[in-house]
């Protein structure tokens, strides 16, 4: 028995040494290969446009208009994912009332708008063009109207999932809505929002089920489609059950004539709600009362922070815009005329992401190692980042100008650290350290960096004129450097 105690006591100390051991070296090889799988996690092999933001989905999709939204990669290289949403609006249409649990920066690219939010528990509306920025916190209920006679609006935002539930890419809680999209006071039991809104039962139905717009709608009945035009729509088993509810509906109302006819006489209806949020308010209706709230700032208006014959940038912070330091994002728009590229730089702050808003061009991402990470053509659309630290460039193709609007994770004044340029790196450390780093001369090197006398935007290609000259001077540099040394050099 003993024999047989010992032997048990020693078969399970021997599989716990093999099982710790084989811990051991799994965590030494995990540890060993951490570079590897970290390059295998953020960067499929042989990819050359990994930078760019692929992952599209559709959110919302209705006869009034669209949402969709570009995700966002996760992983180590980037310091805070920050999603892109594209929101197209036909006119005379409304984005119902909602509140999210990200934080939104919106960017009109075209269009007119119409913005209602809460602002110190009171409503406050901007109307909003084409160029303007305006910030939506987490939590914070709003709706938007397309106000433009006879235009669709489209926005740019971006949503930043720092503070999300981590529902999806984000979580809409309809204020407003009906069968589809169902609003938050639907998940009540109905005695509670009876009590709560002080009103009958056939009100609170009339207003909670008749809403199946979706999330944006029209305003204004000409566009809508009719309900039977909707219902040809269904398949099959889905025509059964609304036919079965608009029946059920049917004899209700029959029930309820007289109540029926009394509610139509109230402002409770969906119609007038959403007259209510246009303005065309029954005469009886109270005057809204609209609080004044922190302006929006357009990016076209401002003065440019740089400009040249190449191109113009704009960047804004939340020194410039105080709203921007509570969202902890900064916003920025480039021009870059034909032919000409934004030099190779690199933001020591923020992980930047970019919207190509029209033309054509290339980004170019370098690795930490100093191999290329991207080399990939833009085009209107297209999103890409580049992540905090990594060097990059934007280069615009010779058929056209590229303007690219963006946003960075960083509210922070931006000081970008260009690396060629008047104002570059290699100008600013000029010395024997600088030329004995790359093996030449500093006689050599000093002629390489004062040799472009642009800045920050640059002509993509070498100017021809002097190129015998130049290369004449730079065989006589190859001489020279075979007996000179960079330290001796002056």
């Amino acid at each position: 028995m003993l024999n047989r105690a010992t032997l048990l006591v020693f078969l399970l100390v021997l599989c716990h040494g093999l099982a710790m051991g084989k811990d051991y070296v799994e965590e030494e090889e995990d540890w060993r290969s951490e570079e590897p799988e970290r390059k295998e996690r953020w960067l499929p092999a042989e990819s050359s446009d990994w930078f760019l933001l692929r992952r599209s989905r559709q959110l919302i999709k209705t006869d009034a208009g669209e949402m969709k939204v570009t995700e966002s990669y996760g992983g180590r290289v980037v310091d805070r994912p920050m999603h892109i949403g594209f929101i197209n609006m036909e006119p005379k249409s409304l984005f119902i009332p909602q509140y999210l649990d990200s934080s939104l920066i919106l960017f009109i690219r075209r269009g007119e708008a119409k913005l209602g939010f809460i602002y110190k528990d009171k409503l406050a509306e901007r109307l909003l063009k084409t160029g303007d920025v305006y910030t939506i916190p987490a939590g914070s209920v709003f709706y938007l109207v397309n106000t433009g006679r006879g235009q669709r609006l489209h926005i740019i935002c971006s949503i930043d999932p720092s503070e999300s539930l981590g529902i999806g890419v984000f979580q809409s809680f309809y204020i407003g809505g009906g069968a589809y999209p169902p609003s938050v006071l639907s998940g009540f039991e109905p005695e509670v929002v009876r009590a709560a809104l002080n009103t009958s039962g056939f009100e609170l139905r009339k207003i909670l089920t008749k809403q199946q717009g979706g999330p944006i709608v029209f305003v204004d009945d000409s566009h809508a489609p009719s309900l039977w035009t909707k219902f040809l729509q269904l398949k099959e088993q889905d025509r059964l059950q609304q036919l079965k509810k608009m029946l059920d509906d049917h004899a209700e109302s029959d029930d309820d004539e007289e109540k029926e006819q009394e509610a139509e006489r109230t402002d409770w209806s969906w119609r007038k709600l959403l007259n209510f949020v246009f303005g065309n308010v029954n005469k009886e209706t109270k005057k809204r009362e609209i609080v004044k709230s922190p302006d929006s700032y357009n990016l076209y208006d401002r003065k440019p922070d740089f400009r040249n014959r190449f191109g113009w940038s704009v960047a804004l912070d939340g020194y410039n815009y105080s709203p921007l330091k509570r969202s902890g994002t900064g916003v920025y728009l480039v021009n870059l005329t034909a032919g000409s590229m934004m030099a190779p730089h690199v933001n020591p702050r923020a992980t930047e992401y970019g919207i190509v808003l029209y033309g054509t061009g290339r980004v170019q991402v370098v690795f930490p190692n100093g191999t290329a990470a991207m080399n990939a053509k833009v085009r209107e659309g297209d999103v890409f980042f580049v992540p905090r630290y990594f060097p990059f460039c934007q280069i615009a193709s010779r058929s056209g100008s590229l303007e690219f609007v963006g946003f960075t994770t960083s509210a922070r004044k931006n000081r970008p650290q260009f690396l060629a340029g008047g104002t570059s790196l290699l100008n600013t450390l000029m010395g024997p350290e600088i030329a004995a780093s790359f093996g030449v001369s500093e006689k050599t090197m000093r002629r390489l960096v004062r040799a472009q006398h642009e800045s920050v935007i640059l002509p993509a290609e070498r100017a021809s004129p002097g190129d015998v000259d130049v290369r004449r001077r730079e065989e006589g540099d190859e001489r020279e450097e075979r007996g000179e040394d960079a330290w001796s050099s002056n």
